[in-house]
């Protein structure tokens, strides 16, 4: 890949940043209760992208945090790319987050449940401003991923009809590695980076630079990091001191 980009999240859950376990509501660790000033340390720190996701909004199928997401942007938003997940279910809900200034909207449930919603989205926007999320539990990607008996589809089938549908980039978690800072799934990943019409942006148990690296080796366009950051396994200026497409320091 020409470029690879790491994507700091912000999981946002009765107004704190929080981050689940596995995705599970039951597993959560709060860890500020100023998410703009999370998002402001990470782009004072050298982050370009900055990952938000509305988990109250995902759990209930419509945006709930749209204030805080807007303040993120408003503060943040000259420095860095703000992409926005969680809810958007509705070209409504969609359109708004990007008026707001978000650089990408990010749709996840509503994607595997209603296809030309994804394929209008994309004509409407552009490309580049959609991406679908993929949870994905033993092959499948499942809608409410949280869900522990969620229906799925096979992941490749899932990559394959949206891609088809316009959809270019896609981020990809594997629901057993999220917030276990176990390492990233790298043989569900290689196989979905090797489709060249889309971008894969890997998410889910990244906890060194040494997970980086093995991703972006594979193919993948980026890495969402989220955990690794709050506790530390992960220094964000360590890794953001090369320049992109470069090679990532030992360790």
């Amino acid at each position: 890949m020409a470029t690879f980009d790491l994507l700091a999240a912000i999981d946002l859950r009765g107004g704190r940043v929080v981050r689940l376990q596995q995705g599970d509501f039951a597993k959560e660790t709060t860890y500020s209760d100023d998410p703009v000033a999370v998002a402001s340390a990470f782009v004072d720190g050298g982050a370009k992208w900055v990952h938000v996701v509305d988990l109250d909004g995902a759990r209930g199928g419509a945006p709930v945090h749209g204030d805080v997401i807007r303040r993120i942007i408003s503060t943040v938003g000259e420095r860095a790319s703000v992409e926005v997940a969680g809810g958007l279910r509705t070209a409504d809900a969609v359109a708004d987050v990007l008026q707001a200034g978000a650089a990408r909207a990010v749709i996840g449930t509503a994607a595997l449940q209603d296809r030309p919603f994804v394929a209008d989205l994309a004509a409407r926007h552009g490309p580049e401003r959609i991406a679908v999320s993929l949870d994905v539990r033993a092959g499948m990607a499942v809608g409410e991923g949280w869900v522990d008996r969620a229906a799925g589809i096979p992941v490749r089938s899932a990559i394959d009809g949206l891609a088809g549908a316009g959809v270019r980039w896609f981020e990809v978690t594997a629901i057993d590695r999220d917030g276990t800072l176990r390492g990233p799934d790298l043989e569900l990943l290689e196989i979905l980076a090797a489709d060249r019409r889309v971008n894969v942006i890997a998410s889910g148990g990244i906890a060194s630079v040494a997970d980086l690296r093995a991703v972006r080796e594979i193919g993948c366009a980026g890495a969402i990091v989220g955990r690794a950051l709050y506790d530390g396994s992960l220094n964000l200026g360590e890794v953001l001191a090369v320049s992109s497409g470069g090679p990532f320091p030992e360790r």
